[in-house]
């Protein structure tokens, strides 16, 4: 039986606690990233993550699908990491995405990460011969994982099908979990499947469960997930972290996210960061993503208005 928000709501007030204290990660923003004459601007980018760090996020996340981290090479990914560390973002403040087709390519990049002092390290399956069977699935996390060798560690695997077309079954999170002893922090479950979600966290106690999905961000905290890596704590980080810390979903997020997902949802979100960082320049996307004119975003910007006053301009 899976654990529900009514269920825990129904036993002892400790319970729920309990279930909230088990934020054992918390939110991370996936960071937006912000391109300047089509270059990464490095500086907007640590200048964001300062602020979404001081505003209670725990750690930002670099790179990820909100970070259009596929658009962004191998090179450049560790070029960029190495300076916003040098502008002040400490690297275990830092998880890095890695989403990769090669194993040399995803194991680099996650070594680099990992000696960085990276927090961890958000790695997608390869994504481009599918439909791939389990045992290719693990074989390729495997080749991955041997080829970082000692310095494996805090690895967080991503499922996020919609994208990739590579789900990652309970078979193939357990046989990591048993293979890779201790490497293995966690899931993000970026699947938007509620009751899938609510079965990894039954299924593995002993990991942090991630949820990408605001949505019932707030139910899965209650029943257990670790908290979220997601695009809207680039916009409203406080209220995320309300939804995580208080165990209940908020209608107001609930209406924000199904607007953004009515669109390009990468270019909806920089569009929304651009709106609350009055600044332009945040909305452009990388080819092949649009960039999405203001008539487009207009009521995901309007549904922002219940938060007060989130416009704020960073240096």
């Amino acid at each position: 039986m899976l654990v529900s928000t009514q269920h825990l709501l129904g036993q002892q007030p400790k319970l729920l606690l309990e279930a909230i204290l088990s934020l054992s990660f918390g939110i991370s923003p996936a960071l937006v990233t912000p391109f300047l004459e089509g270059k990464v601007d490095v500086h907007r980018l640590a200048a964001h993550a300062k602020d979404c760090l001081a505003r209670g996020c725990r750690t930002a996340t670099l790179f990820g699908t909100t970070g259009e981290g596929p658009s962004v090479g191998a090179a450049e990914r560790e070029r960029v990491a190495n300076e916003v560390v040098g502008l002040g973002i400490p690297a275990e403040k830092l998880v890095e995405g890695v989403i990769a087709c090669s194993p040399e390519e995803a194991a680099y990049s996650t070594s680099q990460a990992l000696r960085r002092g990276a927090h961890a390290v958000l790695l997608a399956p390869p994504f481009y011969f599918r439909p791939a069977p389990d045992d290719a699935v693990f074989d390729w996390y495997s080749a991955v994982f041997e080829a970082v060798g000692s310095d494996l560690r805090d690895v967080i695997l991503y499922h996020i099908p919609g994208m990739t077309g590579v789900p990652l079954s309970h078979t193939v999170i357990s046989r990591l979990k048993d293979r890779y002893r201790g490497a293995i922090r966690g899931v993000k479950d970026s699947a938007g499947d509620a009751e899938a979600t609510f079965a990894l966290i039954k299924a593995f106690p002993d990991l942090d469960i991630l949820v990408g999905d605001e949505t019932y961000l707030g139910r899965a905290c209650a029943a257990g997930a670790a908290g979220s890596i997601c695009g809207v704590a680039n916009i409203l980080p406080e209220a995320v972290i309300a939804l995580a810390e208080n165990g209940r979903d908020d209608p107001r997020i609930v209406e924000l996210v199904q607007e953004i997902v009515r669109r390009p949802v990468i270019p909806m979100v920089k569009a929304l960061v651009a709106h609350v960082r009055r600044d332009p320049v945040w909305a452009a996307a990388r080819p092949p993503l649009p960039t999405l004119d203001e008539q487009t975003t207009a009521r995901a910007v309007s549904l922002l208005e219940p938060f007060g006053n989130v416009t704020k301009a960073v240096a």
